[in-house]
C-alpha cells in the first residue's frame, strides 16, 4: 500500500511539473513573434505601459526608436517571400542585441516595422544607439536591387523621447517616433529623424551613410 501510494504520489509531481513547463511554454509564445523571436506587438504593448508608469512615477524620460525596413514591399517582390522572410528574421536579431538593458525591449510591432523601447533614456542616448541599428543593418550587406535608398537592405529611423506629464501620454510617444520614420522617409530613407525635430546640433546632423 505504502509502495502504491508513492507511485502515485510521484506521478502526480511529474504531471505538475510537464503541466508548468506547458504553462511556461504557452506563456512566452504568447508573448513571442514566431517569425523574429522578438517581443510581439501585445508584449510590446503591456511593457510600454508598465514602463510608462514607472516613469511618470519617477519623473524619467522614456525613449522610443521606430525602424522601418526601406521597400520591404519590391524586396519581396524580387527576392520572394521566404526571402523577405530571412530577412526580418535578420533585422530582428540584430535588434535584439541592441537591447542591452534588462529593461530595453525589442519587439515587432507589425510586417515590417520594428521598436525599441528604451527606459530612462534620453533623445541624446536614443539617438545614439538609432546610428548604431542603422549601422548594424547596413553591415548585414543583404543586396536589394529594387531599393531607391541603398544598394542593400536599410531602414527608416525615427525616434522620440518624452517625460510624462500631463500634456503628454503613452500615445504621444508613439505618434512622435512615427512621424519621426514618416520624416526620415520623406527625406528619402535610409536616415534616422527625431520628433519633434530638437535644437540639439548632434541630431540636427545627417545620419546617412550611402
Amino acid at each position: 500500500r505504502d509502495r502504491r501510494g508513492f507511485f502515485f504520489f510521484f506521478l502526480i509531481e511529474i504531471e505538475k511539473q510537464q503541466l508548468n513547463k506547458l504553462s511556461q511554454e504557452m506563456a512566452r509564445l504568447s508573448q513571442e513573434d514566431g517569425l523574429t523571436g522578438l517581443a510581439n506587438r501585445r508584449h510590446f504593448n503591456e511593457t510600454l505601459a508598465r514602463e510608462w508608469a514607472i516613469a511618470e512615477r519617477e519623473q524619467q524620460t522614456i525613449a522610443l526608436i521606430f525602424i522601418d525596413v526601406d521597400h520591404f514591399k519590391p524586396y519581396n517582390d524580387t527576392y520572394g517571400h521566404l526571402e523577405g522572410d530571412r530577412v526580418l528574421s535578420l533585422v530582428g536579431k540584430t535588434l535584439k542585441k541592441m537591447a542591452k538593458r534588462p529593461a530595453d525591449l525589442a519587439a515587432r510591432y507589425g510586417g515590417e516595422e520594428f521598436v525599441l523601447l528604451l527606459p530612462n533614456t534620453d533623445l541624446k542616448g536614443a539617438y545614439e544607439l538609432a546610428q548604431e541599428v542603422l549601422q548594424a543593418i547596413d553591415n548585414l550587406a543583404i543586396p536589394h536591387k529594387s531599393s531607391k535608398a541603398a544598394k542593400h537592405v536599410s531602414v527608416s529611423i525615427g525616434l522620440s523621447a518624452l517625460t510624462p506629464n500631463a500634456q503628454s501620454s503613452i500615445n504621444t510617444l508613439i505618434d512622435n517616433a512615427d512621424e519621426g520614420v514618416y520624416a526620415a522617409k520623406k527625406a528619402g530613407r535610409h536616415r534616422i529623424r527625431a520628433y519633434p525635430t530638437p535644437e540639439d546640433v548632434i541630431l540636427r546632423r545627417e545620419a546617412t551613410i550611402n
